[in-house]
């Protein structure tokens, strides 16, 4: 029986800045660092969901060398979809990620389902930032 998502992959160029920024600007903390063989297994959670790890991968094997080349292409062109991250405040948190440089490309809005901001990693990622309110789903249409 699944439990539950207990694992994601989040692409990256480099493993130290991608895992740095993470921890620095949105308060992750980082969990494993090992070699597998040629890869290397870089694990961050952020305290509030230890049982979610984001693994930083660099686009390499498994993937093909198109499909490693694709993603790479498009990390580089900040193409790269990423995750939501929930938040009690949405203005304030961008107010600060932004302060300390953090690239937004929305500032916060106001949506049926609360207030939102889309940022990116350090390596091109869009991350979502979310302050969630009470909403009905025939109010998304």
């Amino acid at each position: 029986m699944i439990l539950n998502v207990s694992l994601m992959t989040v692409y990256c160029l480099d493993q130290d800045a991608t895992r740095e920024f993470y921890v620095r600007h949105l308060g992750f903390e980082p969990r494993v660092d090992a070699r597998m063989g040629e890869m290397r297994w870089v694990t961050l959670a952020h305290p509030n969901q230890p049982e979610l790890e984001l693994t930083l991968m660099t686009p390499g094997p498994p993937l093909s060398p198109s499909a490693a080349d694709f993603i790479r292409g498009q990390l580089e062109a900040g193409q790269m979809g990423g995750f939501g991250l929930r938040v009690d405040d949405c203005r304030k948190t961008h107010a600060e990620l932004a302060a300390a440089g953090v690239e937004f490309l929305q500032e916060p809005a106001e949506r049926p389902y609360g207030v939102e901001a889309v940022m990116r990693d350090n390596t091109g990622n869009w991350l979502v930032l979310v302050e969630k309110k009470n909403f009905a789903p025939a109010e998304l249409a």
